[in-house]
């Protein structure tokens, strides 16, 4: 079964980082609940060799995003332990195949979110707190020359997490309003804000509820919650240092190594 056959496809691509080729042109026709089955079979696949889930993580929530991908919907992946650093670490990218980096908003859950049915006010409700997030993209498949499909199998093209230490409840701060500066090795280079994610990043969280809940997936207490790319993912080189300002959220930093 193909299925199966592109599971085996990323779990050889992540450990060799010789990427695959495109589902999509490789193999049949595959559909989006096809590609879903793919990354819960890689998940399980992970979980068998010791890895635990922590977290969820929307995608392609921001016109940006879409516009760079070329799709007009979001994407979901699952984060793992072994996908999350610490705050101002310094990560070699020999771990990766061809990384880029987005700046998001991140949810800490107080209590389970299942869907369908999922609104924004039950999102408020389960939030314990917010805080600044980096996410590690990375593309197992060739040359990022991929269509939505692909990038839903490869987990939603999830690497990697890092997360700030400022914590902010939700009725302590206005979301869309939340204003992000983005600077590259000291250069200011992107600026946007949480508006940017679908009006709202709580709107984020509620899509991902409601699109996990049709797999029987829960989102629970404890996990954090990527609510999705503020402006558009950047290219990581060695040498790299990023560090990004939001207001209310203070500040987050990673620098890159060979």
């Amino acid at each position: 079964m193909y299925i199966q056959k592109a599971v085996n496809l990323l779990i050889q691509a992540e450990k060799t980082k010789v990427p695959s080729e495109p589902f999509t042109s490789s193999m049949e026709e595959i559909s989006v609940d096809e590609a879903y089955q793919i990354q819960l079979g890689y998940v399980r696949s992970k979980q068998e060799n010791g890895a635990e889930i922590v977290g969820k993580k929307v995608g392609l929530t921001s016109k940006a995003m879409q516009e760079m991908l070329k799709v007009n919907q979001p994407d979901y992946g699952h984060l793992m332990d072994d996908m999350i650093y610490e705050n101002k670490s310094t990560i070699s990218l020999n771990r990766f195949i061809e990384p880029r980096i987005e700046f998001e908003i991140a949810f800490v859950l107080k209590k389970d979110l299942k869907g369908p049915g999922v609104t924004v006010d039950d999102v408020v409700a389960a939030t314990d707190y917010v805080l600044p997030a980096f996410e590690i993209i990375d593309s197992r498949i060739r040359d990022w020359e991929i269509n939505f499909e692909d990038t839903v199998a490869d987990n939603g093209s999830s690497a990697g997490a890092i997360f700030g230490e400022t914590k902010k409840s939700l009725e302590n701060i206005d979301l869309p309003e939340v204003k992000m500066d983005v600077y590259q090795n000291g250069q200011l280079i992107d600026q946007a804000t949480g508006e940017a994610v679908m009006g709202n990043p709580i709107n984020a969280v509620a899509w991902l509820a409601n699109a996990i809940g049709s797999y029987g997936i829960t989102l629970k207490k404890g996990e954090k919650i990527l609510a999705g790319a503020l402006s558009k993912a950047i290219p990581v080189e060695i040498g790299d240092e990023f560090t990004v300002h939001f207001t209310e959220l203070g500040e987050i930093s990673v620098k890159f190594s060979e």
